[in-house]
């Protein structure tokens, strides 16, 4: 059974546009619970609708990918977030530019 914050969480990652990105911080702070960045991080983690629920728009606050469990882990993360349009600079998302605002 699903938290109340975690539900959140997933809607809050249910509508990250493709092509855009937020921090997991970010995604704490529009869920309500600023201080919760290492919940958002468990609720990506065990998010049992990918498909509805983009965890790989979600990366952490310098830009870099930490853990993605389909496909081979954080290349298929990168590779779908650029496939989107995210843009980077490395191998880290470039957050002035593509963080959804």
């Amino acid at each position: 059974m699903k938290s109340s914050f975690t539900k959140k969480v997933y809607n809050v990652v249910r509508h990250i546009p493709k092509g855009k990105v937020l921090t997991y911080k970010d995604v704490a702070i529009r869920a309500g619970s600023p201080g919760a960045s290492r919940a958002v991080g468990m609720a990506m983690k065990h998010n049992p609708d990918p498909t509805n629920v983009p965890c790989h728009r979600v990366v952490a606050s310098d830009g870099s990918m930490h853990g993605y469990s389909p496909g081979n882990g954080v290349p298929t993360k990168q590779e779908k977030l650029q496939n989107e349009g995210v843009m980077f600079v490395g191998d880290k998302v470039d957050l002035d530019e593509s963080r959804w605002k």
